[in-house]
């Protein structure tokens, strides 16, 4: 099975529109086609991102309260014991990356250019929500 942490970007735009590629992919990981992995500096950015003002007027706080609880109870928790540090070009995306490590997950699907231009670390593919998308779905066809 497919395993994947998705940064914060991606969980942020998820909680946005029904519409999106983050949307579908959290109701395709709910769906069970990959595994989520998450540390405590993803969840605890997620909940910083969507207390600001502008996340606060375009999602009900049931509907974040809803996406917080279901990431606790559902995606598996990964601790940072193998730190990264100086290979993403902004500090917190080395937290992104430690997760994605020590996680040893497939993929780290990210909407940051400058974590999708790195293409891989270590042997984790860091691709974009779209083209994780197409990949489950290439998985499911199989």
């Amino acid at each position: 099975m497919l395993s994947a942490v998705l940064d914060t970007n991606v969980l942020a735009s998820g909680a946005l529109t029904s519409s999106s590629i983050p949307r579908q992919l959290l109701n395709e990981w709910r769906k069970g086609y990959f595994k989520l992995y998450i540390s405590n500096f993803i969840l605890e950015e997620l909940k910083e991102v969507l207390s600001k003002p502008f996340f606060k007027r375009i999602i009900k706080a049931h509907d974040i309260d809803e996406l917080i609880d279901l990431l606790e109870s559902e995606a598996i928790f990964v601790q940072l014991k193998i730190n990264v540090k100086g290979i993403a070009t902004h500090q917190e995306d080395d937290s992104i990356l430690a997760t994605a490590l020590n996680a040893r997950v497939d993929y780290l699907v990210t909407g940051d250019s400058g974590l999708q231009d790195l293409k891989q670390f270590k042997s984790i593919k860091i691709v974009s929500p779209r083209s994780f998308s197409e990949i489950i779905q290439q998985v499911q066809e199989v």
